[in-house]
């Protein structure tokens, strides 16, 4: 084969391709393959600015987390639709870039010291109400960021917080549109109904109109199309026995483990903002009444233009080496405890630091680290095995007829299924979508295959083969004869009812009265209690009665099949005048749903105009 290949690329048929596709390069240019090339790692462009495979992983991966979180721990996550969840993931993307690229175009900034306090102030990275390094950089490392993207994510949110506030902002609401919102909002209605029963159990239906029925939807009475898979799964836990440590191992561990420990400052600082010789030349006082024996927090709390520190004396709790701007860490490390600086110059502007304690790293003994240490190993150790074992079983499963194999090759079980269509099993593996799609993809069904090793979560990798396929049959009468009886009582019921209703509904109309027992209940909100949600959306779309001797007539058939007429008898408007407080309210909760409304317009508009390519 490879011979011929070799021979032939000699030939006519050489020469032919290679002139097309030298014809293809004339035609298309080189540009084409330059930039399929350097998108190689992006996911999108929006107006120039890239979106990178990373950032959409990141992404993915972040919303996966969240949907688990509200889904609850008992919730399958193999049944999460990877490709809507990336698509969804990509188009937040997109939708934010777009923000962004707004935000910025229409001015709004958002200062480094005011991130800094954001940070500081947040409850999730402080202990016993500080801020605290060590956590903060644990939250947003199990977050998936480094200190530098966690910042920049975060400056984004807020700018993108500050354009959707000014958008919310500039909403208004008038006097009158409150005014005349709050009518229709505190609108009662006073109404009549009567009830026409569906009662499906005084309805009659034979044994011929059954058979006919059946007869009639034979394609709705078949059995389901179910399989029976035989399967061998790998499960990383179980690997974690088989791994032994002793202690010589550990030590390396052990010695990164103490080496990433360091000492904690606690810094206080008096910022001055600006650049100008007018603000050096504040600092520079403020220094001088220092050096003469002035408290320092005293005048911090006075003069310093940090609002999260100066409150407190200037004082900007312990934090580790990374945290301050290059200038302020080496100004504070060069200092000894109770120690000022000379004035010392940053982005923010004008700082004088006070080195008020620091703490010594505590380096913990190796054996109050061991089981961790241990612990992590083994993880390290199972992971590499589980990633050979999974190479290892989708290889034999590859080469082999069955899985008797491959289980014996790796020391696994043959497990059996019951049968499931293709809706799912309720739990297993029979409820996860990878293995549904395996189920019935033809490599498997039809062609009796061993599928390719399927990850059910991040432990656990299966391979499944169709043991016995159950094609659809015809269901005999007698097993569902009693559903298409109820089916038909039901469906007739409500018929009876409907039509009933209807010529109740046009009597009414026409002025005759022919029953008496209507149910009357006055002044209905639009949120009444113990009335039926059908009922009370069609009462309150019921036109104004034109007179009190003249009602409004509706018909609306319940969920259930009742059918239920609807006399309008009046409609009220209470006549307490609204308080300045309400008013506000009702101003507030408008101006704040044509906020949104305005901020979603904004954002297509955004998107209509602009140059976007997925790759």
């Amino acid at each position: 084969m490879l011979q011929n290949i070799r021979d032939n690329s000699r030939g006519w048929i050489a020469k032919t391709i290679i002139g097309l596709i030298v014809m293809l390069m004339a035609f298309t240019g080189f540009e084409a393959i330059v930039t399929g090339t350097s998108n190689r790692n992006n996911a999108a462009k929006v107006n120039g600015d890239t979106i990178t495979l990373n950032e959409l992983g990141q992404a993915v991966e972040m919303q996966r987390r969240q949907l688990l979180q509200q889904l609850g721990r008992d919730f399958d996550a193999s049944l999460l639709d990877e490709k809507l969840l990336r698509e969804a993931s990509l188009k937040g993307l997109i939708d934010r870039k777009l923000l962004l690229q707004g935000a910025r175009d229409a001015g709004f900034a958002f200062s480094q010291p005011a991130l800094d306090q954001v940070i500081l102030k947040t409850p999730e990275f402080q202990t016993e109400g500080r801020f605290d390094p060590a956590r903060f950089d644990q939250v947003i490392r199990q977050m998936g960021y480094t200190r530098l993207q966690f910042r920049q994510m975060l400056e984004e949110e807020m700018l993108i917080g500050q354009l959707r506030a000014g958008l919310g902002a500039s909403s208004f609401v008038t006097e009158d549109q409150a005014r005349a919102f709050a009518s229709l909002e505190r609108q009662t209605r006073d109404f009549a109904s009567i009830v026409i029963k569906a009662d499906s159990a005084a309805t009659k239906v034979s044994d011929e109109d059954v058979k006919s029925y059946y007869d009639e939807h034979a394609a709705e009475f078949m059995s389901p199309e179910q399989v029976v898979l035989e399967y061998v799964q790998l499960d990383k836990d179980s690997l974690f026995d088989s791994v032994d440590v002793t202690d010589e191992e550990l030590q390396p561990l052990y010695q990164s483990e103490i080496a990433n420990l360091s000492e904690q400052r606690q810094a206080a600082h008096i910022l001055i903002e600006g650049d100008d010789d007018a603000a050096k030349k504040k600092i520079e006082e403020i220094k001088a009444r220092i050096d003469a024996g002035e408290d320092f927090a005293a005048l911090a709390k006075e003069f310093s233009q940090d609002p999260g520190s100066a409150a407190n004396g200037g004082d900007l709790g312990y934090a580790g080496q990374g945290v301050y701007d290059p200038a302020f860490e080496e100004a504070l490390y060069a200092l000894k405890p109770d120690q000022v600086s000379q004035p010392v110059h940053t982005a923010f502007g004008w700082h004088l630091i006070k080195l008020l304690g620091v703490q010594g790293a505590e380096v913990p003994s190796f054996d109050s680290l061991k089981e961790k240490l241990a612990r992590d190993y083994k993880a390290q150790q199972v992971e590499q095995r589980f990633v050979e074992l999974s190479k290892q079983l989708e290889d034999a499963a590859f080469e082999a007829s069955d899985l008797a194999q491959p289980a014996q090759e790796l020391g696994l079980k043959v497990q059996v299924t019951e049968p499931f269509g293709r809706e799912g099993g309720a739990s297993g593996i029979t409820a996860n979508r990878q293995v549904l799609q395996a189920a019935f993809s033809p490599e498997v069904l039809e062609d009796g295959n061993n599928s390719s090793t399927i990850e059910l979560d991040p432990s656990t990798v299966v391979v499944i083969r169709a043991k016995q396929h159950l094609k659809p049959e015809q269901l005999p009468l007698e097993q569902v004869a009693e559903s298409i009886r109820g089916h038909l009582q039901q469906e007739r019921a409500s018929a009876a009812a409907k039509a009933e209703g209807e010529r109740l509904l046009a009597a009414a109309k026409a002025g005759e009265n022919p029953r008496k027992d209507w149910a009357v209940q006055e002044a209905v909100t639009r949120s009444q209690e113990g009335v039926e949600p059908k009922v009370l959306q069609a009462l309150f779309r019921m036109p104004k009665p034109e007179s009190k001797d003249a009602p409004s007539f509706a018909g609306v058939v319940l969920n259930n099949g009742d059918y239920v007429v609807l006399r309008l008898d009046g409609v009220s408007v209470p006549e307490a005048a609204l308080s300045e407080q309400e008013l506000g309210m009702y101003r507030n909760f408008l101006a704040s749903r044509e906020g949104q409304q305005d901020f979603a317009a904004y954002r297509k508009q955004l998107e209509a105009k602009a140059d976007i390519d997925r790759f």
